[in-house]
């Protein structure tokens, strides 16, 4: 046997034991969560659940038992990590999954796959961004926040605000759910208020309602006009898409009610249904 042929057939051999290997790793994968999810859900973590996110109880029997299988995934896969001095506990790790596995209750899109960590702050924090000054100059801009989502995999928050969102889940204010609601549509690279959807339809039809309420959102802003939206949401589509998420999740049946389409929307892409909660 030649050389050359020797060569081509070690690389063939590589080739295949490369392509079972990417092959394999999405299987290895879910048995892997298979496994920490039929582990028994710590007490401890129960106890966490009922203080800090009253959300949960109010979930059909089937999907409080989801809601904890995420939670222990979440949290076997993605580092909580605490700034500026803060020291992270089992408290802070579990409200933090807790809210932000609400989004993945009904369909099965995997873990926030880019998502690489969680950075926690005690309170809001502050980033330069930047913004026209005189003249149409870009100059950076200090602004605090409570919660930011980078492309780049991480998601920010402010403890503060993070439990304040969790102890009223009738507000509509949800920063965990609203950066994670950007998790989900910075997926593709790039965040514009369209997360992935199944086909060409699903993304006319999203597009369609999207705008609309969009829209309608905008004229209401400029006018003061108060509504169930924050006027954040405004801002543009892809925080139009958070807001009404965290809407969504918090005020499903009011939504339903004053903004039917939107709901319909939001509902066939999350696969959950708020307002059957209630």
């Amino acid at each position: 046997m030649n050389t050359a042929l020797i060569t081509m057939l070690v690389v063939a051999a590589l080739s295949t034991a490369i392509v079972a290997g990417l092959m394999s790793q999405p299987m290895r994968a879910r048995r892997r969560r298979a496994r920490i999810a039929a582990q028994p859900f710590p007490q401890a973590w129960r106890r966490i659940l009922r203080r800090r996110v009253p959300q949960a109880a109010r979930l059909p029997a089937d999907l409080q038992l989801r809601l904890k299988s995420l939670i222990q995934v979440f949290l076997a896969e993605k580092p909580i990590i605490g700034c500026a001095g803060l020291e992270v506990t089992d408290e802070m790790r579990v409200t933090i999954a807790a809210q932000a596995c609400l989004p993945l209750l009904g369909a099965a899109r995997g873990f926030y796959p880019e998502l690489k960590q969680v950075l926690v702050y005690p309170g809001a924090f502050v980033v330069d961004r930047p913004a026209p000054g005189p003249g149409g100059v870009q100059m950076d801009q200090r602004r605090a926040l409570a919660g930011e989502s980078w492309v780049q995999g991480q998601v920010l928050l402010s403890w503060h605000d993070v439990v304040a969102g969790a102890a009223d889940p009738d507000d509509g204010h949800n920063v965990v759910i609203h950066e994670f609601a950007h998790q989900l549509d910075q997926a593709k690279g790039f965040a514009n208020g369209a997360p992935p959807l199944k086909d060409k339809a699903s993304y006319r039809a999203w597009s369609l309602v999207m705008q609309r309420e969009y829209d309608a959102l905008r004229q209401r802003a400029a006018i003061g006009e108060p509504g169930l939206l924050d006027p954040y949401g405004a801002t543009d589509p892809a925080e139009f898409f958070a807001v009404a998420s965290e809407v969504f999740f918090e005020r499903g049946a009011e939504m339903a009610w004053q903004h039917p389409a939107l709901y319909e929307q939001l509902k066939r892409y999350y696969r959950v249904d708020p307002v059957s909660w209630t």
